[in-house]
């Protein structure tokens, strides 16, 4: 039996009703054929239930435009020195879509060096960010969570926390090639959970990570701020793929211009200038 940190935990009954609406065909030992594990899924959700809704207390706007069935890319902005963001994305929606979806991300390379986090993350459906896991995802229909900034993102300082630094194009032209529907988010909060002041490469070259965050208090652990996740209404590009850079650059710019104004809708929120229920109810 595989080693588990999170063996210990026991599921909610939230979450263990939640866990068996999912549309994920699992097999009579609870694996999937990507080899999620669905008992230690179970787990993973009971840990995030209480940093979704109460360490961090996040606030969920626009879940609607996330599609319920069928393949969609989540597509938004990295904030936060570790992936705070990423969490929260898949908690929200799998505990405030309906039915429940299970987000599935491209994890960073790095994590297939560190000892448990490769087999961990792959029972908990996040794989290694190549094109082909992520395509083979779309075509069967899942839901792929997608950062465009990658590492650069989330080694965003606290002075540039809701900035955007250059995005990638691989998301789009994949975007093209499978017909799959662009849904952008914007996470805010991020860079106030992990407020970094500097990043140490070197340290974190010598750990197997991008960089290490230096945080006022020291520890680059995240504090329990209120963080604010708004989804926009999703975008859809006609092509192949196979387009000349030029013209996927600027379909790339209009994913990033839409995300940037998502974050000011984002920051609006969390600073009670803007109500949820009047954005929900904005076309």
């Amino acid at each position: 039996m595989a080693f588990s940190l999170l063996r210990p935990i026991p599921v909610s009954p939230r979450v263990r009703a939640r866990i068996e609406r999912l549309e994920i065909p699992w097999n009579r030992y609870g694996l999937d054929p990507y080899g999620i594990d669905r008992e230690e899924l179970a787990r993973f959700f009971t840990l995030l239930e209480f940093f979704y809704e109460r360490y961090f207390r996040v606030t969920t706007a626009g879940l609607r435009h996330v599609p319920t069935r069928g393949r969609a890319m989540l597509v938004g902005n990295h904030s936060g020195g570790w992936a705070v963001d990423a969490l929260m994305v898949i908690a929200s929606v799998f505990f405030d879509l309906e039915p429940p979806r299970l987000a599935q991300g491209m994890a960073e390379k790095f994590l297939e060096r560190l000892p448990f986090f490769a087999q961990a993350t792959s029972r908990l459906g996040q794989f290694p960010g190549l094109p082909d896991n992520a395509r083979r995802l779309l075509e069967d229909d899942r839901l792929l969570m997608v950062f465009p900034e990658g590492a650069r993102g989330t080694a965003k300082t606290f002075f540039e926390r809701d900035g955007l630094v250059r995005f990638g194009t691989g998301f789009l032209r994949l975007a093209l090639e499978t017909g799959t529907p662009i849904v952008p988010f914007a996470f805010v909060g991020g860079g106030e959970a992990i407020p970094t002041i500097t990043n140490l490469e070197r340290l974190g070259r010598w750990l197997g990570v991008p960089y290490v965050p230096v945080t006022p208090y020291l520890l680059p652990l995240p504090l329990p701020v209120h963080v604010v996740l708004v989804y926009g209404e999703p975008m859809r590009f006609e092509g192949t793929g196979r387009e000349a850079d030029d013209v996927v650059v600027g379909w790339v710019d209009d994913v990033k211009r839409r995300i940037a104004d998502l974050i000011r809708k984002g920051r609006e929120i969390r600073r009670g200038r803007l109500a949820v229920s009047a954005l929900e109810e904005a076309r």
